[in-house]
């Protein structure tokens, strides 16, 4: 532990300057004072302080006798040397004067020049005529003759610095310049910037939570596992579907592991210019090895982490295949990367590379699945903690409505809750605020302008009134919750349902969801003898089920026990499908006769209890909104209803769940215990005090050496807090 800290002390980051942090002067500020003053006194000259005159003023000074000489310089202007008695009439003009020899000297005034070859003749004869001095004279200024091809070199200069800056895209340190390109961008999180976030902001990912929790573990303490000849993992890779918290893992990490953690997105590496990729990646590391022990996090790998060879019009020499290629070396090639671990997420692990993924790069791959009922009340209970809420919210209930939702979909629900309350002017959360928030991320922004002929509402009304009678009185459907004929987003109605959370579906099953989705179209042709365009979304998904289960389950008589299932995503890019062109046309008769099969079974059911599927339009159209409660009073409690069951089971869940997680959180507290222990073991523990005094009193009574009491209780080997249970 001690070379450890030791370790990490030496390699400490320079300290960041904070918010509240004076900047240091910039001396480029004196330089520009500089710069400014002299371009003045180049472009300016001392004369044009002088006061300037007519040439009606001039004249009526020399037929004054006051002029004492006249210079003309480069036949421009003329300087005005006056008498010396003839100064002060004009001490209000030469007041502002301070430059050149004085008031008392001159020149004082200066003359601009209209014609010079008149000004000349005039000039010659004023001469005689009053007798004054006047003299030519040529004056060269090289700062303005300089200015004239230096300014429009420094503007094209200017202009180009730009643009590089501009190109860089602020890669690689302050200004984003071209010469910084290859550097990482990858953010650092130290002691100076503290991540907030920890594992208790974590809920539903209880697994993939253990086995993160090790890696931290392994870096906080590895001598435990160096000591037994353990190598600490190279890296792990966190798979899951978009939102069901892999960041978020990563983050807590950051938060929790107290070692310097570098993140940034795979996208990073990837540029318009060849060799930025590697370059980064070799950068990335080099920072990474300098503070170890540290944490490497890329986020979104597939970006430059795809199997290699499948883009096989841009040629072998891809930038995204570099960067690949020096990120496999780098995570394990010759050189000594000791000490750095490897997090990285992706949602297409499928599309990655094989050699990423082999043992010695990442060593773990650590999945992230949708929450189940359990981890979607953990994942409620974290997000609802800042809402003000109704005391009398039922968790249980909200987690059961949220089916399939990932723990940014639940977040998204907790907040649309409180915008409809806010929205209400309530000041509480409520129970029908959630609902209204299920419904709002499901089904879309209710729409109640919108215009709806009677017979299209009846026609709906009857639609899905088809829905909720076949899925009622199918044994395999899933349970109804509600059916409404209020328009949402793009549908016109809907019927909610519960699905059940299967880990393995039968054809039965499958067979019965087909037959309740059909239900509307069947239920319209029965009633109105026509069909409409309003089954759309109910074809597509059976279309797709009967695909499914016919391509890749191998649920059919003909096709056979064959799956055509590519779990590995290499066929994403090819042209060809993996059987052959009779095949597909037998796939296709057989989708269509599948359909057409369970439609007619549909017709069937929905025939034979005609009566109760008017009665459930009739209330449709009354109330737009039906229940589970108004189902069951037209007919009747569904007798395959495994609520109870199904309670029992997740009961008993729960119950092993928090028992499990008392074990480790005994253990946890039992490994802090001996490591304590191991690191002061002379330390004696307050329960023996006593009977260590009454030892050390009898020892000493009897002339014998004091012995060192022990603690009486068992000394536990040393577990690690995340173990996992089978």
């Amino acid at each position: 532990m001690s070379e450890n800290k030791k370790q990490t002390g030496a390699n400490k980051a320079p300290k960041l300057p904070k918010k509240g942090d004076k900047k240091p002067f910039n001396l480029y500020w004196i330089y520009a004072i500089i710069g400014v003053v002299l371009l003045s006194q180049l472009l300016f000259s001392w004369n044009s302080a002088l006061p300037a005159i007519s040439p009606q003023e001039f004249r009526a000074m020399v037929e004054k006798s006051e002029v004492k000489q006249v210079l003309v310089i480069n036949k421009e202007s003329a300087r005005i040397y006056l008498k010396s008695d003839a100064v002060g009439n004009y001490k209000d003009k030469l007041k502002s004067t301070t430059t050149g020899e004085g008031p008392s000297y001159g020149p004082h005034f200066k003359l601009n020049i209209g014609s010079p070859e008149r000004f000349d003749e005039e000039l010659a004869d004023f001469s005689k005529k009053y007798d004054f001095k006047y003299e030519y004279r040529t004056e060269e200024n090289w700062g303005r003759d300089a200015l004239g091809w230096l300014i429009p070199i420094a503007v094209m200069v200017a202009i180009w610095l730009f643009i590089m800056r501009r190109m860089g895209g602020g890669a690689g340190g302050p200004g984003g310049q071209i010469f910084n390109i290859g550097k990482s961008k990858a953010r650092l999180f130290d002691e100076n910037e503290n991540v907030k976030i920890t594992f208790d902001d974590v809920a539903g990912q209880e697994e993939a939570k253990e086995e993160v929790k090790e890696i931290v573990d392994f870096l906080k303490n590895p001598k435990r596992y160096t000591d037994l000849g353990a190598r600490i993992p190279k890296g792990a890779l966190l798979i899951g579907s978009p939102g069901t918290g892999k960041t978020l893992l990563a983050k807590a990490v950051a938060g929790e592991a107290q070692v310097p953690f570098f993140s940034l997105s795979g996208s990073d590496f990837v540029e318009m210019f060849v060799g930025v990729g590697a370059s980064r990646v070799r950068d990335l590391f080099k920072q990474a090895k300098e503070k170890s022990p540290s944490i490497i996090f890329i986020d979104e790998i597939d970006a430059i982490g795809r199997a290699r060879g499948k883009n096989a019009m841009q040629g072998s020499n891809d930038e995204r295949e570099n960067t690949l290629n020096q990120l496999l070396t780098e995570m394990d090639g010759f050189g000594n990367n000791t000490g750095v671990i490897i997090l990285a997420a992706t949602n297409r692990a499928d599309v990655l590379d094989k050699a990423l993924l082999r043992p010695g790069r990442f060593d773990r791959q650590i999945i992230v699945d949708m929450p189940d009922l359990h981890g979607r009340k953990a994942i409620f209970k974290v997000h609802l903690k800042p809402l003000k809420k109704d005391d009398s919210l039922d968790v249980d209930l909200l987690a059961r409505q949220t089916p399939g939702f990932s723990g940014a979909d639940i977040a998204n629900v907790c907040n649309e809750a409180a915008l409809i309350a806010a929205r209400n002017k309530k000041k509480q959360v409520t129970k029908q605020d959630f609902i209204d928030a299920v419904d709002r991320v499901v089904g879309g922004l209710e729409k109640k302008n919108k215009i709806i002929t009677p017979s299209e509402k009846k026609t709906i009304a009857y639609h899905e009134a088809g829905h909720a009678t076949v899925s009622w009185l199918l044994e395999h459907a899933h349970p109804l919750v509600k059916v409404t004929i209020v328009p949402r987003g793009q549908s016109l109605g809907a019927a909610w349902y519960l699905p059940e959370e299967r880990q393995i579906t039968t054809e039965e099953q499958l067979n019965h969801d087909i037959c309740a989705a059909l239900g509307g179209r069947a239920a319209e042709q029965i009633v109105f003898g026509k069909i409409s365009t309003g089954a759309l979304s109910d074809l597509e998904k059976v279309s797709k089920q009967v695909y499914g289960m016919i391509v890749y389950y191998g649920l059919n008589e003909k096709i056979g026990n064959v799956s055509y299932y590519d779990s590995s995503g290499q066929n994403e890019y090819s042209f060809q499908k993996s059987y052959s062109e009779n095949t597909a046309q037998l796939i296709d008769q057989e989708i269509s006769k599948y359909i057409e099969k369970a439609y007619q079974d549909t017709l069937t059911l929905l025939k034979a209890n005609r009566d109760k599927l008017n009665t459930v339009a009739e209330q449709l159209l009354e109330k737009e909104v039906i229940f589970k409660e108004d189902m069951e009073t037209i007919f009747g409690k569904r007798t395959f209803d495994r609520d109870i069951e199904r309670e029992q089971e997740e009961k008993e869940i729960d119950e092993r769940r928090s028992k499990e997680a008392e074990e480790r959180k005994i253990k946890k507290e039992k490994a802090a215990a001996d490591e304590k222990e191991n690191a002061n073991p002379r330390v004696k523990p307050e329960n023996n005090a006593s009977s260590a005094g009454e030892e050390q009193k009898k020892s000493s009574e009897n002339g014998k050496a004091v012995k060192n009491v022990e603690n009486n209780s068992a000394t536990s080997e040393n577990v690690t807090p995340s173990e996992k249970k089978d």
